[in-house]
Order: C-alpha cells, then sequence, then structure tokens
C-alpha cells in the first residue's frame, strides 16, 4: 500500500508540472479490465481544482512480438488525432521510469462502452445501427487518407512492397519462433501465399480495427482505442479484420463487426474516400485475420505458459485456435477457391 501511494504521488507531481497545474492531486487510479497485451489504468485528477479525466497506458510484464511500444503508439495516435480519426485525446508520452514504473501514453479519457459481446448484444449502444456502420466506414477510410511519407509517422519504417506476402511472411516467422507443429496454420499460409492479390494502396492501416476497439454511448461513436498494432499496409486487411467472422461474437449473420451490414460498411467507406471497395480483396483478407488471431492467439497463450506472465484468461485465448484453423480450412476447401492454387 506504501508503494502504491508513493507512485500516485510521483506521479501527481509529474502531471501538474507536465500541464502546468500549480496544484494536482489524483483521487483515484483503477486499473481497467481488457486491456490484454497492455496495462490501462483510470486516472480522476484534479488539477487547479478543475476534474480531469485521464487513461495512462504502458506495457504489460510480457509482451508480444507485434505490438508497438508505447511511444510509438502515441506517435500513431497523434498522427490519427491530427487527421480527424475520432480517437482520445493524446496528451502526452512519459518515457522517465522514476514517474510510475516504465515509460507511458496519457491520453483523455472517452466515455463510451467498448466490450465486444455486450456493443453486439445491445442495440441501444451506437444509436442508429446503420448510421453507426456506416460512420465506422468512413473513420477507416480516414485512416486509410495517411500515406507513407507522412513525417509524423517515421516510426512505421519502411512500407512493405507487397503487404500480403509481408503479411505471411511474418505470421509465418511468429509461429516458428513458438516451435509448435500447427498444420492448418501452415496450410493457411501457404493459400494465402499462393492467392496473394497483386498489391494495390499501401496506407496507415490500424491492425486491429474490430468491434471491441471502438466506444460507444447511447448516440454513436466516441473513440476507436488499442493502436499498438497499426503499420503500413493494404487498406482491405483492416476491412477484412472487421468484417471476420471471429470478430462478429455470435452475429454471424451481421457481417461488418456483428453489428451492421457489409454493404453499409463499404458505402461509408466509400462516401468518405470516393474510393470502391473490392469485395474479392476484403474477402481474401478474412482469411488472413483468422489467421492472424490464431497465431496471436498462441502467443497470448505462451506468455501464460511461460511463467512470465500467469494469467487465466491468457491462458484460454490459446484454446480458441482449432475454432480459428477450422475456419481457415473451411475458407480453403477447393470449393471455396476453384482451382486459384496450383
Amino acid at each position: 500500500m506504501m508503494t502504491q501511494t508513493l507512485e500516485i504521488e510521483a506521479l501527481a507531481r509529474w502531471l501538474g508540472a507536465t500541464l502546468g497545474a500549480a496544484r494536482c492531486s489524483i483521487a483515484a487510479m483503477t486499473r481497467l479490465k481488457g486491456g490484454a497485451i497492455q496495462e490501462n489504468w483510470l486516472i480522476a485528477a484534479q488539477l487547479d481544482g478543475v476534474s480531469r479525466g485521464f487513461v495512462l497506458r504502458r506495457d504489460a510484464p510480457a509482451r508480444i512480438g507485434e505490438s508497438r511500444s508505447r511511444a510509438e503508439e502515441f506517435a500513431i495516435l497523434r498522427a490519427a488525432f491530427a487527421a480527424g480519426v475520432a480517437v482520445p485525446e493524446p496528451i502526452v508520452f512519459c518515457d522517465d521510469e522514476a514517474v510510475f514504473g516504465s515509460p507511458f501514453a496519457l491520453m483523455a479519457k472517452a466515455e463510451g462502452v467498448a466490450l465486444g459481446p455486450r456493443v453486439v448484444r445491445d442495440p441501444s449502444l451506437g444509436g442508429d445501427r446503420v448510421a453507426l456502420t456506416r460512420r465506422l466506414g468512413r473513420e477507416l477510410a480516414r485512416i486509410h487518407a495517411l500515406a507513407p511519407g507522412a513525417p509524423d509517422l517515421a516510426c512505421l519504417g519502411a512500407a512493405p512492397a507487397d503487404p500480403a506476402l509481408a503479411e505471411v511472411a511474418r505470421m509465418r516467422a511468429g509461429l516458428d519462433r513458438l516451435g509448435r507443429a500447427r498444420p492448418a496454420l501452415e496450410w493457411g499460409l501457404r493459400w494465402a501465399e499462393t492467392c496473394a492479390p497483386p498489391p494495390s494502396r499501401i496506407t496507415l492501416t490500424h491492425r486491429d480495427f474490430r468491434t471491441g476497439n471502438y466506444m460507444l454511448d447511447r448516440a454513436g461513436l466516441t473513440a476507436i482505442l488499442d493502436w499498438e498494432f497499426a503499420d503500413w499496409g493494404d487498406p482491405h486487411a483492416d476491412l477484412g479484420w472487421f468484417c471476420a467472422a471471429c470478430w462478429r461474437f455470435g452475429r454471424v449473420d451481421l457481417e461488418a463487426g456483428g453489428i451492421g451490414a457489409r454493404g453499409d460498411l463499404y458505402q461509408g467507406y466509400a462516401d468518405e474516400s470516393g474510393i470502391r471497395v473490392d469485395d474479392d480483396a476484403v474477402r481474401y483478407w478474412e482469411v488472413m485475420a483468422h489467421l492472424r488471431w490464431a497465431v496471436i492467439a498462441l502467443q497470448q497463450s505462451e506468455r501464460h505458459s511461460s511463467g512470465v506472465e500467469p494469467s487465466l484468461e491468457l491462458a484460454l485465448t490459446g484454446a480458441i485456435v482449432p475454432e480459428l484453423e477450422l475456419a481457415v480450412m473451411r475458407a480453403t476447401a477447393p470449393a471455396s477457391w476453384g482451382s486459384h492454387v496450383g
């Protein structure tokens, strides 16, 4: 308890000095549920007598290879905010470990509900669901308006020449590092490599844009969260991830994230960008979504089994892999893809 009090006091002093407040106190600090890869803390602060809510985001004890550093994620969030994407307002990044034990990003608190199963099952959240689905399409288009060469996104490095093949290589390397034999995933990766569509546009991609990673109130969208996987890529990858059956939370009939029709998502995207969505490309990336989620789930399970971060949630995440493998096998069966693979 004494250690926690000292940490909160140190954080309050830093927060007041950083934001130019003569007086700063932290009334409450609570670790938020969710955030399976990062720690998120809700802070209720008083700055010169004014109540402010913040979210502090820092690394969990164990990470997975795909996750960006908190400094990189903060830079991406700042670029998205400047581009008009609905994200929590980025406040400041702190790399001084003496303040709260490890580097962290601080952002304004966004109001709303993000829990995927609740969002899907509670139609009172998000207002009109057709309008919400189209709004999410527009938000994706705004993200995809950010292209390689943007100075604020230099942390992403060079864009891949072929995003699909680069993704296959990344997933294969991740699977190889785990040292586990997963024949169904190896088959899926070979299919993805052979059936990859030709490269088209390359843009900023969120790479985890799905129900569960955006917040809603009763009126509509309030914020898009969790930018730790963002990278240059094929914009269809984000649309495919959003539409993948594994992220519909049981509402398989609502192909756009379990909340709406695929056509409304595409319409919102086209309205904002002026670009017609290539449905075939999106469906290819849906298969890729199941492959990638399976590899990530295995990595999450490894965080538990290694003993670095014992967690029932992480252990159970690994249990969903067979279901994802079955989805990959069904989607890539000869009856589904014809004679595309030689």
